[in-house]
């Protein structure tokens, strides 16, 4: 079930060519002139309202503001976002933070390092086949979950939620963990499974159909965990300083407007990037979201929280060995993009 770093990296170097079979490249400014602007490629793990902000920062042209003329392609999970860093496909990756881990344990000589931080909680929920009111975790044991990759963020979480509930994740259950990211909730559509992990709007989308019900959020249960972040190449950072500060003050304007605007306004601002999506389902997500207090009011990345993260990657038995936080980690960007507010 356990993926060594060995593995995760040569799947990382291989999985390139994939990217683009699936990834689906916005150009942010079309329509406007780009000549004075600097092309930045951004790859996302996935394109999910989970990441409101940053949708905000794009839709509300701060990007833009900032010089930056910005290309969002959907990689469809950490490897593969990963890849399109290391090999230049993309200028910053986001994506979970124990990717970068991998890498620099891996020893890449050019490793990826993290300069602001987005997310403080999980995003995804735990969909049942039928409604359950008073839903407790021993109700896993002996059924089949439709899991992540292991090794990613959304199935450690997982993992880490089910032994603290005292429940063993390779024996007391069965995690279904051959689906492509992105296709379990169709999985589930399709009858297999008794659960499922799944973000958002495939959650609500499920509950919308009647094929399924959330009965937890693996937000609420796990406790603040630093989900995902905005990272590049140390070479890219170390050559670009300037332009990765004005991403980091665009990116902190959406975390502003998200703090302070209605769960109503923000799904109006952000509709676009979600057109299959009405503004209703839109609004119930983002109040869920909302709710579990799911987004940072700043973008730094503490030592407490990557303390944490190595906590869950060694309890996973994903982590061989412990990694320097001042090595993948940088707060200057998300310091100085407060103090540009």
């Amino acid at each position: 079930m356990k993926k060594t770093v060995t593995i995760l990296l040569t799947a990382l170097l291989t999985a390139v060519s994939l990217l683009g079979c699936g990834g689906k490249s916005v150009s942010v400014q079309e329509g406007n002139s780009a000549s004075s602007l600097r092309k930045v490629t951004l790859n996302e793990v996935a394109h999910s309202v989970f990441y409101a902000p940053l949708y905000v920062s794009i839709e509300e042209g701060y990007f833009k503001d900032e010089g930056i003329d910005l290309t969002l392609v959907t990689g469809f999970g950490a490897d593969k976002t990963m890849t399109a860093v290391l090999t230049g496909e993309a200028d910053i990756g986001f994506m979970g933070s124990e990717s970068t881990i991998y890498t620099y344990a891996g020893n890449t000589d050019d490793y990826v390092v993290n300069f602001a931080q987005l997310t403080q909680r999980a995003g995804n929920f735990l969909v049942s086949r039928q409604p359950i009111d008073d839903f407790h975790w021993d109700m896993l044991k002996g059924s089949t979950v439709l899991g992540g990759r292991a090794g990613g963020m959304p199935e450690m979480v997982f993992e880490f939620i089910l032994k603290k509930n005292g429940i063993e994740p390779e024996t007391d259950l069965t995690i279904d963990q051959s689906i492509d990211f992105g296709s379990t909730a169709a999985a589930f559509s399709g009858g297999q499974g008794d659960f499922s992990v799944e973000f958002e709007p495939h959650a609500t989308s499920l509950e919308k159909k009647g094929d399924g019900y959330v009965v937890a959020s693996l937000g609420e249960e796990s406790g603040y965990v630093p989900y995902t972040a905005f990272s590049a190449k140390k070479s890219y950072i170390d050559a670009n300083p300037e332009l990765i500060q004005a991403f980091t003050n665009a990116l902190q304007r959406g975390m502003d407007y998200v703090a302070t605007h209605t769960p109503e306004e923000i799904a109006s601002v952000i509709g676009p990037q979600f057109a299959e999506t009405d503004s209703a389902t839109l609004t119930a997500i983002i109040t869920r979201y909302h709710e579990q207090d799911t987004w940072k009011t700043d973008l730094i990345f503490e030592e407490d929280a990557f303390i944490l993260l190595q906590n869950i990657l060694e309890e996973a038995g994903e982590l061989p060995a412990r990694v320097p936080y001042a090595d993948l980690v940088t707060t200057d960007f998300a310091k100085k993009a407060i103090e540009n507010k």
